[in-house]
């Protein structure tokens, strides 16, 4: 019987392997949550924020977003937490005319576009610029450099200021109540000696354009709309990738999110709420032709977690085709009939327990 507890000790061994071994299960039949689905962070209730025309996020203070309202004619940007409180609210001593958006660079400096132009009169336009302040406490008269700007075509009324994570280059994407406005890129080094001139860089997604970002790979910007969510693969011609609707209601406002491949939009009026929102992507499956980037350096794709991951899966498939081998071999044992020689000897053992003389070997009959 030895060869039996063989046996059974390796087939013991096999469900030992085999119970350590993470094998797939099925999907868990309880709803989730949807992550697109707008995620509710704060309302404000501040009466000088009645409707956030641009939004940006603070590189230097942590929850924070650089906001400015519908009367930009006061020059005015707004501190808001991640309650919906303001903080802080920062003047410069600049006669402006419409600003209309905000923006912060990589190097902490905020943007104030003094762009809107309803009428379509204006000669020029004027970005001012200053850095965020070390603690958030009210300042007027903040110093700043100016920046004046003046179209290629004529004067275009604009309520978005984008600003290239890698490089910090401007563009202002127009409005038109015709059809799609245009998107015009700033020099990469603007002179305050001067107006600058803007170049047509390429036609803006269809719809009026109220604010826009990039995301911090600077690959991609998001545009809005009073009606939808644009997310743009950018290059030598920026492309639409994918639309979402804007199912937060009306509002103009789009910021980075506070987690990776969100955005922070704002709704308006009296109590403005403030929602994250994913990005929209592109559907699994389906090709977009993806210009080069003109502006960014692609960032060397993270492999850390790829590589775990892999090895994990390495891992655990050595000691599945390993528990598979030793079951295979118990199986085997299992299966087949002993051989002649060990039937013999079992047959001894039994003779001489019962006192039995063995049987005279068998002889080959003479054919």
């Amino acid at each position: 019987m030895r060869w039996l507890r063989a046996a059974l000790a390796l087939a013991g061994a096999t469900v030992c392997v085999l119970a350590g071994v993470a094998l797939p299960t099925t999907a868990s039949a309880t709803p989730t949550a949807d992550p697109t689905a707008p995620k509710k962070l704060f309302t404000i209730q501040d009466d000088r924020l009645k409707e956030t025309t641009g939004l940006a996020k603070s590189v230097k203070h942590d929850g924070i977003y650089w906001a400015v309202s519908r009367s930009g004619e006061t020059g005015r940007v707004f501190a808001v937490d991640q309650t919906g409180k303001v903080k802080a609210v920062l003047r410069i001593n600049a006669k402006v005319v419409d600003v209309e958006a905000v923006g912060v660079d990589r190097n902490g400096f905020i943007y104030l576009a003094d762009i809107g132009d309803t009428k379509g009169n204006r000669d020029q336009v004027e970005v001012y610029t200053f850095p965020e302040p070390e603690t958030l406490q009210d300042q007027d008269k903040i110093p700043y450099h100016r920046y004046d700007y003046t179209y290629p075509d004529g004067a275009h009324d604009a309520e978005t200021l984008l600003i290239e994570p890698g490089t910090s280059q401007l563009y202002f994407v127009t409005r038109s109540s015709q059809g799609a406005g245009s998107i015009y890129a700033a020099p990469p080094s603007p002179s305050r000696q001067g107006t600058n001139k803007l170049t047509k860089f390429s036609a803006a997604p269809p719809g009026a354009i109220t604010d826009g970002t990039f995301l911090p790979d600077g690959q991609r910007a998001v545009l809005r709309s009073s009606t939808e969510v644009s997310t743009v693969a950018w290059g030598d011609t920026p492309t639409v990738v994918a639309r979402a609707a804007a199912s937060t209601g009306a509002g103009k406002s789009v910021a980075v999110g506070p987690a990776d491949g969100t955005v922070v939009v704002a709704s308006s009026g009296t109590g403005a709420a403030f929602y994250q929102l994913t990005a929209p992507a592109k559907a699994a499956g389906t090709t977009t032709s993806t210009p080069p980037s003109a502006t960014a350096t692609p960032k060397p794709a993270t492999t850390s977690d790829s590589s775990s991951s892999t090895a994990g899966k390495s891992h655990n498939l050595r000691w599945i085709i390993i528990g598979a081998a030793v079951f295979a071999i118990v199986i085997t044992v299992l299966t087949f009939p002993p051989g002649r020689r060990e039937r013999q000897d079992r047959q001894a053992e039994n003779d001489r327990l019962t006192g039995q003389s063995p049987p005279p070997p068998r002889r080959r009959q003479p054919q």
